[in-house]
């Protein structure tokens, strides 16, 4: 017996949450002062890297069509890329700033992903609404990560790009497997188990 989709769909808006509060401490207090414990400097992206390594069960194990599966080992593979080209910059192993072009390409990958796999419309029910807002979020988003890269001590351009993560966890967090949508729930979409 496998969780609700909702219930997974949580479990990441925890990781999320957690991404975007490391990152939002860290553009408050600045580089310097984040990074004085060295430790610290290896949270946001380990976490980033964690959540690419977890989203593989989930492909393996709570999908149901093929376009799932690659949605989902799409977001597995750029989670675990940029999150690894960004451990690679703060240990010294990667020295060239490109490499931390891997997060808007993640943003654009995952909001292209999330919005190609859902295939009902807006305002089908509640989840079909949520991905296709994260999907947009992501997508327009990645300019906060592009405009980081040029920009990387800019407090506007790290606190939006925390900001982004907590967005996408709080949508996350208000999945319900079948649910309506502002009072609107398709026909199509079955009985509303609550």
């Amino acid at each position: 017996m496998t969780p609700p989709a909702e219930h997974v769909h949580w479990l990441f808006a925890t990781g999320f949450l957690a991404l975007g509060l490391c990152l939002l401490g860290e553009a408050v207090v600045g580089p310097e002062v984040w990074r004085r414990r060295a430790w610290r400097a290896y949270l946001w992206p380990g976490i980033a890297f964690a959540l690419g390594v977890l989203m593989w069960p989930v492909m393996t194990f709570f999908t149901n069509s093929a376009i799932h599966m690659l949605a989902h080992g799409a977001w597995a593979q750029v989670l675990m890329f940029a999150g690894a080209a960004e451990l690679g910059l703060v240990r010294g192993k990667l020295t060239s700033q490109w490499w931390r072009l891997g997060m808007p390409f993640a943003f654009v990958v995952s909001g292209t992903a999330l919005l190609v796999h859902e295939q009902n419309t807006w305002y089908f029910q509640r989840s079909a609404f949520l991905h296709h807002l994260m999907g947009w979020t992501l997508v327009v988003g990645g300019v906060i990560p592009l405009a980081r890269c040029v920009r990387p001590r800019s407090p506007a351009f790290g606190s939006a790009f925390a900001l982004t993560f907590v967005v996408i966890a709080v949508l996350l967090y208000c999945d319900r497997d079948l649910a309506p949508v502002f009072g609107h729930l398709s026909p199509l979409a079955g009985v509303q188990h609550r």
